[in-house]
Formats: structure tokens, C-alpha cells, sequence
């Protein structure tokens, strides 16, 4: 029986915004729907959680590092890192059982250093949720990063007069538009016009 998959993203914030909340429910009800767990760690003692995200059944939250989690199995966790010489790929799936995602304050470069082994995600920044969402297509469900359909930079139309370009990748659905949380797009229209800073 193969091992239940890990998705882990490092949270060191002790507030967690509008953003990061939809990212995480998304995140937690695809991990669960998919058979795979999601763990924030590394969370403050007074980390302040929206209501939504405070006991959702597919959402852990660990005060404790990656580190001290995974001391005695760093080799098979992998760190999601652009600097990383490898891509992540299908075979990856026999490698690793927990997957690590850097977070708002990114601690990719810290981790890499403390020598867990990396791969890469492509070029081009995506969102946590679509780094999660990639990363369980290819160990998951055993599809290839260049067989991903992909949507770079999408331009988010705000009303009639005012569009704005996000600048990340998403996966592409299969109407050609942006795979993003729910409520995703009203949040972006509701609060262009204060930048994205505070969204996070």
C-alpha cells in the first residue's frame, strides 16, 4: 500500500489574511479529497486563524518546525525549491512522502541549507495553493509538470474599465480560465485598489 502523501506548508506568520486563508482551504479540502494530509508548521503560538480555517477537519496545525518534525526522516522530504537542479517528476513519488512549501515568510533557502534534498517547480512563481495543487497532479496522479495545462499571468478583469495581471502561474481548467480558490475572485476585485500587500 503506498504511503499517504504530506503537503506542508511553513507558516511563521502570526497572522494569516484573507489570501492565505482561501489558499489553505483549498489546499486542506483537495489534500483530503485526494486522500493526502496538510500541515501548517512552524505556527506561532498566537498564529490568528480566520473562523473557517479554526478546526477544519483537513487542516493541522504544528508549532513545531520541519526540522524537528522530520529529524529523523529528512531524506524523504522534499523541499519545493527554484533553486533546486531537479524538477519534480512522477518517479518522485517513491523518493518522498512529505512535501514542503517555503510559505509568506519563505524559508526555502534556510531549509536548503539544513540539507533537504529539492525540486523545482518551473520557472515561473506560483501561488501556494497552485504549487500544492501541481505537486500532487505529478506525485499524485502521476501526470508530468510539461502535461500540466498552465496559465501564465491571467489578466483578472475588475469591472468594464479596469482589469489587473496577476503574477503568478495557475493550472488552466478546462474552460481555459485560472483554477483558483473559491471566493478567490471576488477578493481580488474587491481589494484592487489597495494592492495586493495587504491580501496575504
Amino acid at each position: 500500500m503506498a504511503t499517504k502523501k504530506t503537503y506542508v506548508v511553513e507558516h511563521l506568520d502570526p497572522e494569516c489574511g484573507p489570501w492565505s486563508t482561501l489558499e489553505y482551504l483549498t489546499i486542506a479540502k483537495e489534500s483530503a479529497d485526494s486522500g493526502a494530509h496538510f500541515c501548517l508548521s512552524s505556527a506561532p503560538t498566537d498564529l490568528d486563524l480566520a473562523e473557517s480555517l479554526r478546526g477544519f477537519q483537513g487542516l493541522e496545525i504544528e508549532r513545531r518546525s520541519v526540522e524537528e518534525i522530520y529529524r529523523d526522516c529528512k531524506d524523504r522530504v522534499c523541499l519545493l525549491d527554484p533553486a533546486a537542479k531537479e524538477e519534480l517528476s512522477p518517479k518522485d513519488a517513491d523518493e518522498f512522502d512529505v512535501f514542503v512549501f517555503g510559505g509568506i515568510l519563505d524559508r526555502t533557502s534556510e531549509l536548503r541549507k539544513k540539507g533537504f534534498p529539492g525540486r523545482r517547480l518551473g520557472p515561473i512563481q506560483m501561488t501556494t495553493d497552485t504549487a500544492v495543487r501541481v505537486t500532487r497532479m505529478v506525485i499524485q496522479e502521476q501526470t508530468s509538470m510539461n502535461e500540466i495545462p498552465y496559465i501564465d499571468h491571467p489578466e483578472i478583469r475588475i469591472d468594464e474599465h479596469e482589469s489587473t495581471e496577476m503574477p503568478f502561474r495557475y493550472v488552466k481548467d478546462a474552460e481555459g480560465k485560472p483554477v483558483m480558490p473559491e471566493g478567490m475572485l471576488d477578493l481580488i476585485k474587491k481589494d484592487s485598489e489597495k494592492g495586493f500587500g495587504d491580501l496575504f
